[in-house]
């Protein structure tokens, strides 16, 4: 029998993937290639490229080992065609097959581009999940409001995960109202285990160096893990020293630490090297043990088979079009700090400042900081998707779209989020040190030290007084607004006016 690709790409590095389960080792060549239309197709941060060429050439290491033939394309091979596409047309030219078998990629685009080979091509679905598209589309079938909350329980109840027969452990489905405290002051959790470069990560290292050096980010320290054991331990020291205070403080913000009590595994899950099923189970059999309390392994689960099962069928669901969405008209420009531009907003110079040492920030950065500014600022939803998906290291578009364009930006029209996430400078106040020393006072409401978050959030409740007036999670904050003397609310609204103007000039603000 003729043998035939089997496709494994960058974030499918799981020996466990439906193409590899599908071939035989003893016929079949793997396929895997570094490419440049991969690395490029936005402007990654130099760590998420080097974590997934040196995942990727690992993983390739084992699958050698266990017995595959393995032909693997490295970035500067003089014979790489540039894309998935070429490599797959220049391996089957030289190994003289017409058959490929892929796993179902993450992206649109990439799907696309396979359906569109000269090969016989048959995509396989990516199992590797708890829910399949089909399963979302099932489910979204004849419902007025996709909410996670709701596909969340349904996903408890087929998994089992945290339930007393039907009911949920604790008698509860949800324990986000203990989930929000601030940091407290006298307590520090370790940092995650870290990984120095060993020769395979440090050839990595260099290449990304050289073709990469311009793109936005600090290349070193490199420490993320770069296959599954090293994950496995990442995972472990969550398990045992972060998990039990993950809950009360999976919100909280403080300058100079970007890890906290969070997992760090994202980027792992994304690549494959782990599976969400066995994350959650080492979750749930801590809580069943006394090791951890309920609230910190539901809304760690949560994160999991809810927030991140929910987007990846939002994704699908809606189709190749939903990155284009701007159901609020935004249309200002991404300002130069968020590549590093100068800004008076510490809270913003903070995240942003983070984001360009790690390729990392946690949730709460990410929606009520970087995302909260860019919706009250009126920022343009495509161009915010495209630094998400370029600056984080776990962020690939199946997982981050839904994440910016309907959680953040609620470009979709409320598809994903019931209603903005906007708030003033007092919750960033309240969940982080950030105010501190920061050149605008969080107290102050107008004015040349009013904090802009202050200014933008009245600002953008004024210019959408039509859109959410009648929204039912709004309405109370219309009225509070229109109890406000008309003199003060439009100073409020001409001083946001006049430093959205002075953002658009360049000026540092």
């Amino acid at each position: 029998m003729k043998p035939r690709l089997i496709l494994v790409l960058g974030d499918q590095l799981s020996t466990d993937i439906s193409s590899l389960r599908m071939a035989d080792k003893e016929r079949d060549v793997v396929i895997m290639a570094e490419v440049m239309t991969e690395a490029t197709y936005v402007p990654h941060h130099p760590k998420k490229i080097a974590l997934v060429l040196a995942a990727m050439r690992r993983f390739a290491m084992a699958l050698r080992e266990d017995g595959w033939t393995v032909a693997y394309s490295r970035l500067d091979d003089e014979a790489n065609t540039g894309s998935i596409p070429g490599e797959l047309v220049r391996r089957a030219s030289e190994f003289a097959v017409e058959e490929v078998i892929a796993t179902t990629p993450g992206e649109w685009r990439l799907i696309a581009a396979l359906n569109d080979l000269p090969l016989v091509m048959r995509q396989l679905p990516d199992d590797r999940f708890v829910t399949s598209p089909k399963d979302f589309a099932d489910w979204a079938k004849g419902r007025k409001h996709l909410r996670m909350e709701w596909f969340y329980r349904d996903v408890r109840r087929k998994t089992g995960l945290l339930m007393d027969g039907n009911a949920p452990a604790g008698g509860k489905w949800n324990y986000d109202n203990q989930n929000r405290k601030p940091a407290p002051e006298d307590a520090r959790p370790p940092k995650p285990p870290g990984f120095p470069p060993d020769a395979v990560v440090a050839e990595v290292l260099d290449l990304v160096k050289d073709r990469f050096a311009g793109n936005f980010g600090q290349l070193h320290p490199f420490e993320f893990a770069t296959d599954r054991e090293q994950a496995l331990e990442v995972l472990d020291h969550f398990i045992s020293h972060t998990l039990p205070s993950f809950g009360d403080y999976q919100d909280a913000m403080v300058m100079g630490d970007p890890w906290l009590w969070h997992a760090v595994i994202s980027p792992y899950l994304n690549l494959g090297l782990l599976l969400p099923m066995e994350v959650c189970l080492r979750a749930e059999a801590a809580w069943r043990a006394g090791k951890a309390p309920l609230n910190a392994a539901e809304g760690f689960i949560r994160q999991i088979i809810g927030w991140r099962e929910y987007v990846r069928g939002i994704y699908f669901f809606e189709g190749p079009d939903y990155t284009s969405r701007n159901m609020l008209d935004h249309s200002r420009p991404l300002p130069a700090f968020f590549w590093g531009g100068e800004t008076h907003m510490h809270c913003v110079d903070e995240v942003v400042g983070q984001t360009r040492e790690h390729g990392y920030a946690h949730h709460i950065q990410r929606l009520m900081v970087i995302g909260n500014f860019a919706l009250l600022a009126g920022l343009d939803p495509g161009e915010v998707h495209e630094w998400y998906l370029s600056v984080y290291v776990d962020a690939f578009e199946w997982v981050e779209a839904p994440n910016t364009i309907g959680m953040s930006q609620y470009a979709d029209d409320g598809l994903v989020a019931s209603k903005p996430y906007v708030s003033s400078g007092n919750y960033i106040s309240k969940m982080s040190d950030y105010c501190t020393g920061c050149q605008y006072d969080v107290r102050t409401k107008t004015g040349a030290r009013a904090c802009p978050f202050n200014l933008l959030y009245w600002h953008f409740i004024e210019r959408h007084r039509d859109r959410f007036l009648n929204n039912p999670r709004m309405a109370v904050i219309y009225r509070s607004w229109d109890k406000r003397d008309v003199g003060q609310r439009k100073k409020i609204v001409d001083d946001a006016t006049d430093w959205l103007a002075r953002l658009d000039t360049g000026e540092i603000v």
